[in-house]
């Protein structure tokens, strides 16, 4: 099968495009309406059919014949590259203009559409361009044609790819904005033909659609655009998901392109304004689980920076939406901030607006596509999650063929003049014809720079191994020995230098090792070389004088150890350096032998270098096989292009020609880039007999040839192709033969060879006789080359692969084919498997390794029956392929590049040349592709890498990438797990130029490949997972319980100890009572001290001081404040001891007091709304405050962020009034109201509590029994005062148990992070509390100085505990990171607990004074899963570490409970925490009065077993476990573990995960991800990274994050998003608020670096 264009297939093409021009031409628009043009498709019912894009109204003209004749020259012309794309599109407009009528949205120039100019011959015919088109290996019409025939398939079936997001920094050539909501008609996605042109080319008519420059069809699109959006936009509002919306589709990247874009907009803008009022009431408040459409003016708290807001909805304005006069006489305006989701809803309920959700929708919408292979349904109970294994498909092909038969090559014929060894030879030539030329080389301008005849080479050789024997060193301690290794080390340019080096090694008996110049010390794949110079022994490196200057040398001159070298000794071989050898000085010419003559390097899959040795016999026996199967004689010509130190270019042009007498003609690699043809002109110019080249020459000569007009290849009897054996050499040497057939080019002289490291030459094309014809081609079918077995291809002609022969067995050599896998057993006929050969001219062994050696140099291939085949060992050579009937040798691949996914083999070559033939010259460059594989979850995984050109658009490289992906997909049926673009020149390189592949994997797998664009699949790709968990259906409470019984296991139920009323201060039921207590029997004693960030007392109160100022608050409410008992009272301060006046001031007054975080000031507009709504949520009937904040609450930076005219009156306490309360309020009941707790929880819900005062007081008794507290201690709080304990701890514990309390405000560490350090040691603090966000600031910002706070006397030694306040999973990691690195100041790591606390309990473990150390278990991660506990030991697979949350607090009793039956759940088993306890809350406080949807929180009771008990359920989850320790009062200690909230949990694959498992592995992964956090949105995983470095590293992540989730976790991420550190909001506990995260991310507030979606 020929690929060249003859005459009898011109005219048939000719005859063929004549009759499809109409057609073709309708085609190329119409079916580009469907292409995956930005991905803006969503699933085939989002679409519009084809022919709604008004070209259905249109008939074509009936087009003449002549018109037609010319339109097929002027195809042709394109597909054989004499004209150019631009050209082309000018004169096919200008002849078929006039036979089109110009429709709406057509281009008036073209006739076409503007869109992307993909007619079907400019993407189906290759191309050529002189610029950038450099390596084609792997061009190949046919596999071009299969590729677009593939797209096209692909395109019937409607793939939508949302395009990744990238902040404008990161784009380098901008064509995006903010937003364009989805398109409906055909005209408004196109693309002008501007950037197209090429110079003085314009473009007829360019603003004739109105577009404006950049145009889509304006006119048809803007009205049609503008109706249907306002349809989208008002369904969207009116909450109907936008997925059954079938006339548009969902939008995913945004454009300036379209004309209609603006009109749009505008419309946008009216739409909003009529439907304001909707979404003023879709404006969600988030009240634990409510969302009320009621006058939600409410927002949930968050501490992030006010996020800019890119949605950019009318011309980046942000969106005011009024409260309708309807509404009530409120009117407020709001600003869409970080939290808020008022656009539109999903399906579920969701709310959600932008751009990002619409790409996420349509991500959804693309993942409903059946998978391959389709994942069944399963049943599985145990909890082993067990990847699918996929089991053999029984119809796959087999190999059938009988086993194939050991093949012989001819024998090795001896000639009598061959001599004994190649010194010998060269001995010979040197003093018979001195004169003689043996290499002429060339300098950059191709003229002769040196002319080395066998003579000087002799003595040039000889003066070296004179040198290398005895110049070197001194007698007794000779630096090179016999038998020593020694480096080579010379450029490209000098083969002269390199040959004498060569020789004098052999004549001097000492093994050279040939290398590249190391450039610089990091050269890709360097070190490696270094690695094996280093286990060669090498000290010597012999190098040329110019080479020796150009090294990098250090200040003083000398040659530096370059990364991972040995140190060298550095000798320099021109003959002026070294000295002449005596007259009678002859160096010992041995016959060949066993002793090793030289070491080749190769590079391995993994990047490691090892070196082959050649024997002296097999690397003459190499010779004379070599000259036998070329039919080399004395004094031919050869024109060398290759590496002359390895591979083909050694063995043909420095050892077989010296042992023939050849004369070599060297051309340097910078010559060929500055002159492609230059080798061709040797060629001619020297009548050379015989050329070595490499399948890229040819293409180089072919791009370059059109300028020469005479040359004569007539004199060449054989062009060796060294890269033969690669399957897509094939189209370089048939378009070769095709084009120099006129210049006196044989078909015959064509010869293919394939070689290996290992097994030196493997086979060669022999030059066939005259006229005789080449032998038959290999049509293969790639699906059946995928399963290993050699399908002629009959059917499809899409995924074939095309083999030419590389000729028959070597002479003198043995060769079978033996099976990939497990022993090596030949092969049947018609499978596929590795060349081995047997023959003396092989390698015998990588240097060193023996075991390897064993592996590749000793097989013993064996038949069926296990006999062996010979009794010589054979070589791998690493080539996949089979032997024909006729003995001819085919090379299907490398087994370098073969990649198994799923059980099938595929071989990187073939994919590169599948991602090439996707309209390869537009994006990248073609000689810049990488692919490999990578395991992630027990399989290999694709990975392709390309070099992106520097001027392709962000859309375009997209496009590019989404095509592949299709191609490879119909041609290869495998799924690329990624595709990633670099900037142009930034993949490692080879020293000749390629790309360093292992190096490009390891960059890759480090996440410092820094890709420009990236595109994950893993949802395609990645079809083992474990199966789905389905729920059994539950085994009933009672079973459970009896199962339990019946097993011996105890419930899990504990408790702390009991409370005893013994103090004085137990009398009292109430706190104003004890205060008032205090302040007459101890006035003096001081109650609280408050440091500033210097940690000087910037005030302190006492007994009576707090007493007095609390009954002038008292009196100042009921003068000014105009209050009834029991009204709600805000108290707005910063941390403080104003905090705590307030509070007692109102407990004296009868009101109730509600503690709220001050706004931030610098932060006002995230941070404001947040006290509006608690402030009306509690119903407060005035705000006490200080002065400074009173004014902030009514500033004008306050009335944008809230209506300020609705604040109830705000009282300022600066000034108290010097009057007491006439008479203090004492409440009639203790179950009456004392204070209300507001919370934000983790998932963004605003939960107010109720306080009694009997809870009060018993919360205060319990902790004051548990942390021993009595007037004489001293307590330091770094704690935010504000709600659950740290609220408790700051102001009612020292009142109740008469302590000083030292108060530490977490914000002065900001200034001073060694500020609560510096305060307990001072002084002299036993017990301190702090949150997370504080250990984690001290952590950080105190790591490195240690030994500067030791040093000046920072002393943590008397600290018995250091609790941490969080109503969370214990941060393991964090508490013992602190441990550790505050013990060198004292601190002992049993002081460091945590306590655990909720709404319904807001302290219900605590560590407290005595009592056991907390303990730390390991559990199973993927137990925990399925809602199970196994204990695993410490570091097993999968280990999870979980600390006890701290000791049971007194008067608490917990239970585990099943939170769907309520049945109580056996010890070590997981379930939700129950708690009975008297300081439990009595319920939420909401201002809808519906708090019985959440009385069972409260007041649940057990479904079997103690049914009468009343309950508090905490919402999360936990196991009791009873440990060996004791307690106090001797018993054994109940330990619990907490795992998580329930409602963050997120349910996928049927299974349970906690968020911060998931964020631990991602943390994990790069060092530049400072803080991660997950969600789920319709079940997709959304996992947001903060990058701290450099932007350029985002995408680098993409892959990492990807892997990790899936290899721990089992589950595919669905969309990355990467934004700046401090994006994630966190509360003042240290939590993560991933609801509010979500919500920013969904409404597009979080302004992010990347967003990807994968696939």
């Amino acid at each position: 099968m020929n690929l060249t264009v003859s005459e009898g297939h011109r005219a048939a093409l000719l005859q063929h495009l004549s009759c499809e021009v109409p057609t073709l031409f309708c085609g190329s628009f119409r079916e580009d309406l469907t292409g995956t043009k930005d991905g803006q498709r969503g699933s085939a019912n989002t679409f519009k059919a084809p022919d709604d894009g008004g070209m259905a109204d249109r008939d074509p003209v009936p087009i003449p014949v002549e018109v037609r004749a010319k339109l097929a020259e002027l195809e042709l012309e394109l597909s054989e590259g004499d004209i150019t794309q631009k050209g082309y599109e000018k004169k096919r407009s200008k002849l078929i203009g006039a036979y089109f009528s110009q429709g709406p949205g057509v281009d008036p120039s073209t006739g076409q559409e503007r869109r992307m100019p993909t007619t079907p011959s400019s993407s189906s015919r290759y191309r050529r361009r002189l610029s950038g088109s450099r390596d084609e290996r792997y061009r190949s019409d046919v596999h071009t044609e299969a590729v677009q025939a593939a797209l096209a398939k692909h395109r019937e079936r409607k793939m939508a790819v949302p395009m990744p997001s990238k902040r404008r920094s990161l784009v380098v050539q901008n064509s995006m904005e903010a937003y364009t909501p989805p398109d409906t008609s055909s005209g408004s996605e196109g693309e002008g033909h501007g950037d197209e042109e090429e110079e003085g080319e314009g473009v007829d008519g360019e603003e004739e659609d109105g577009g404006g420059g950049g145009g889509g069809g304006g006119t048809s699109s803007s009205l049609e655009g503008g109706i249907s959006m306002e349809h989208w936009i008002s369904r969207a509002i009116h909450g109907t998901s936008s997925t059954t919306n079938t006339t548009s589709s969902t939008s995913s990247s945004s454009s300036t392109r379209s004309g209609s874009s603006g009109v749009a907009r505008a419309r946008l803008a009216e739409v909003l304004a009529q439907h304001v009022h909707i979404s003023a009431h879709q404006h969600h408040l988030r009240l634990h689980h409510q969302h009320h459409q009621h006058h939600q003016r409410h927002k949930a708290e968050n501490h992030s920076a006010p996020q800019p807001d890119v949605t950019g909805y009318t011309n980046n304005d942000r969106i005011q939406t009024e409260k309708t006069p309807s509404d009530g006489p409120l009117v407020q305006r709001q600003t869409p901030k970080y939290g808020n989701a008022e656009l539109m809803e999903t399906g579920d309920g969701v709310p959600v607006s932008s751009r990002v959700s619409a790409k996420i929708q349509q991500l959804v919408n693309t993942l409903k596509r059946p998978k391959r292979p389709p994942l069944r349904e399963f049943f599985v109970d145990d909890f082993e999650e067990l990847l699918e294994v996929q089991q053999p498909d029984p119809n796959l092909p087999k190999a059938e063929g009988s086993q194939m038969v050991a093949v012989q090559g001819e024998e090795l014929g001896v000639v009598t003049n061959w001599p004994p060894c190649l010194e010998a030879a060269l001995q010979r030539w040197g003093t018979i014809s001195p004169k003689a030329p043996c290499l002429t080389t060339m300098d950059t301008n191709g003229k002769p720079l040196c002319q080395l005849t066998y003579g000087k080479l002799w003595t040039r050789s000889v003066r070296v191994a004179y040198n290398l024997m005895h110049k070197l060193g001194t007698k007794q301690e000779a630096v090179v020995r016999p038998g020593d290794r020694v480096a080579l080390v010379f450029p490209n340019n000098d083969p002269a230098s390199f040959m004498a080096a060569f020789y004098g090694c052999l004549l001097a008996n000492v093994v050279p090792v040939p290398i590249e110049v190391p450039l610089t010390r990091k050269d890709a794949g360097s070190q490696q070389i270094g690695f094996l110079l280093g286990s060669c022994g090498v000290s010597a490196a012999l190098t040329s004088d110019a080479c020796h200057k150009g090294l990098p040398k250090s200040p003083t001159g000398e040659i530096p150890q370059f990364k991972g070298w040995p140190k060298l000794l550095w000798i320099v071989t021109d003959s002026k350096h070294l000295s002449k050898p005596p007259r009678d000085w002859f160096p010992d010419v041995k016959d060949a032998n066993q002793e090793t003559a030289y070491i080749e390097y190769k590079t391995c899959k993994d990047g490691g270098v090892l070196g082959v040795t050649v024997t002296r016999v097999a690397m003459l026996s190499h010779c004379q096989a070599i000259t036998q199967a070329c039919t080399y004689t004395e004094a031919e010509t050869i024109v060398n292009v290759l590496d002359f130190k390895k591979d083909v270019g050694l063995w043909h042009a420095v050892l077989t020609s010296v042992m023939n007498m050849m004369h070599v003609i060297s051309v340097p690699y910078a010559l060929m880039k500055v002159n492609p043809l230059s080798w061709i002109q040797k060629v001619c110019q020297f009548k050379a007999k015989v050329a070595c080249v490499k399948s890229r020459d040819m293409h180089w000569a072919l791009v370059a040839h059109r300028d020469q007009r005479d040359i004569n290849l007539s004199s060449l009897r054989m062009l060796v192709v060294a890269d033969g054996a690669n399957p897509w050499s094939i189209s370089s040497c048939d378009a070769f033969l095709n084009v120099f057939q006129t210049k006196g080019l044989k078909s015959e002289v064509i010869c293919p060879c394939a070689s290996s490291p290992e097994a030196l030459t493997v086979a060669i094309r022999r030059p066939l006789g005259e006229g005789s014809t080449p032998p038959a081609r290999g049509i293969l079918s790639m699906q059946g080359l995928s399963h290993g077995v050699i399908r002629v291809d009959s059917e499809e002609k899409l995924s074939v692969l095309t083999l030419q022969d590389v000729g028959h067995v070597m002479p003198g050599a043995e060769m079978c084919v033996v099976k990939l896998d497990g022993v090596p057993q030949l092969c049947q006929t018609d499978e596929i498997g590795e060349l081995c050969v047997c023959t003396a001219a092989t390698g015998t062994s990588y240097y060193g390794l023996t075991g390897m050696t064993k592996n590749s140099f000793e097989v013993v291939p064996v038949t069926n029956s296990g006999i062996p085949v010979s009794e010589f060992p054979f070589t791998r050579t690493g080539l996949l392929g089979f032997i024909s009937a006729s003995g001819l040798i085919y090379v299907a691949g490398k087994m370098e590049g073969l990649m198994v996914v799923g059980r099938r083999h595929h071989n990187a070559d073939d994919i590169v040349a599948t991602a090439l033939a996707v309209e390869p010259m537009k994006f990248v460059y073609r000689g810049r592709i990488a692919v490999f594989s990578i395991e992630v979850l027990h399989d290999e995984r694709i990975v392709v890498v390309a070099e992106q050109r520097p001027d392709s658009t962000e859309e375009d490289s997209f496009q590019w990438m989404s095509r592949v992906l299709q191609a490879i997909d119909g041609i290869h049926q495998v799924g690329v797990y990624c595709l990633a673009l670099v900037p142009s020149n930034t993949l490692p390189k080879t020293p000749l130029g390629g790309i360093h592949l292992s190096e490009t994997k390891q960059l890759f797998l480090e996440g410092a490949l820094h890709p420009c664009n990236v595109l994950m699949c893993p949802h395609t790709c990645v079809t083992n997972l474990p199966k789905p968990r389905q729920k059994q259906p539950e085994i009933g409470p009672a079973s459970v319980m009896v199962g339990n019984l019946v097993s011996g296991k105890r419930i899990a139920q504990a408790s702390g100890r009991d409370l005893t009323q013994v103090e004085d201060n137990d009398q009292f039921l109430f706190l104003s009572e004890v205060l008032q207590w205090r302040a007459q029997s101890t006035p003096e004693h001081i109650l609280y001290t408050l440091l500033n960030s210097r940690g000087a007392t910037a005030s302190s109160v006492t007994c009576l001081q707090l007493h007095k100022r609390a009954e002038k608050t008292a009196a100042m409410l009921a003068e000014r404040g105009h209050l009834q008992d029991g009204d709600h009272i805000a108290l707005v301060y910063p941390p403080g001891i104003d905090l705590i006046v307030a509070f007692y001031g109102c407990l004296y007054a009868g009101c109730v007091p509600v503690t709220v975080r001050p706004p931030h000031p610098q932060n006002i507009s995230t941070t404001l709304p947040t006290v509006k709504m608690i402030v009306e949520v509690s119903r407060s009937a005035c705000v006490m405050t200080t002065q400074v904040i009173s004014k902030l609450l009514r500033s004008k930076e306050a009335s944008a962020a809230v209506d300020v005219r609705t604040w109830p009156p705000i009282l300022d306490t600066d000034e108290l009034p010097k009057k007491k309360a006439p008479v203090l309020f004492k409440p009639s009941n203790p179950d009456m109201l004392a204070y209300l707790d507001f919370s934000v929880s983790t998932t963004g819900m605003l939960a107010g509590v109720k306080m009694s005062h009997t809870a009060t007081s018993a919360f205060c008794r319990s902790i004051k029994l548990q942390c021993e507290l009595y007037p004489s201690r001293e307590v330091a709080i770094c704690l935010d005062p504000y709600c659950g304990l740290g609220f408790v701890l700051w102001c009612l514990c020292s009142v109740y148990s008469g302590h000083q309390s030292i108060l530490i405000p977490p914000s002065e560490l900001e200034v001073n992070p060694s500020l609560w350090l510096w305060a307990v040691s001072h002084h002299k603090v036993r017990d301190t509390f702090c949150s997370y966000s504080v250990m984690e600031l001290c952590t950080k910002g105190l790591g490195v100085q240690t030994d500067a706070l030791k040093a000046r006397g920072l002393d943590l030694s008397r600290v018995r505990t250091c609790v941490v306040v969080a109503e969370e999973r214990p941060r393991t990691s964090l508490t013992q990171s602190f441990s550790k690195l505050f013990k060198d100041l004292g601190l002992h790591h049993r002081a460091v607990s945590t306590s655990f606390g909720c709404r319904v309990n807001l302290a219900v473990c605590l560590q407290g004074t005595s009592g056991p150390d907390p303990t730390t278990v390991f559990v199973d991660m993927r137990a925990l899963r399925h809602d199970r506990v196994r204990l695993v030991e410490r570091g097993s697979p999968h280990s999870l570490p979980l600390m006890e949350s701290g000791k049971i607090l007194p008067g608490v009793r917990i239970i585990i409970a099943n939170p769907e039956t309520k049945g109580p759940m056996g010890e070590s088993h997981l379930g939700e925490i129950w708690v009975q306890s008297g300081h439990n809350a009595s319920g939420y406080f909401s201002v809808y009065g519906d708090e019985a949807l959440h009385s069972d929180h409260f007041n649940s009771r057990l479904s079997f077993g103690d049914t009468q008990t009343v309950w508090a359920r905490t919402g999360y989850l936990g196991f009791l476990r009873r440990t060996e320790l004791t307690d106090a009062s001797g018993e054994r200690h109940d330990a619990l573990y907490v795992v998580g909230a329930l409602e963050e949990a997120m349910e996928l694959r049927g299974m349970r995960y906690h968020p911060i498992d998931i964020e631990t592995s991602v943390i994990r992964t790069h060092k530049s991800i400072t803080e991660c956090a997950v969600f789920t949105w319709t079940n997709l995983l959304v996992v947001v990274v903060e990058l701290d470095g450099s932007e350029h590293e985002a995408l680098d992540l993409v892959p990492l994050v990807t892997n990790a989730v899936l290899e721990e976790h089992y589950l595919i991420v669905g969309v990355v998003v990467v934004v700046d550190v401090g994006v994630i909001p966190i509360n003042s506990r240290g939590e993560k608020q991933r609801m509010h995260l979500r919500d920013g991310f969904l409404a597009d507030q979080l302004d992010p670096i990347y967003v990807a979606y994968n696939m």
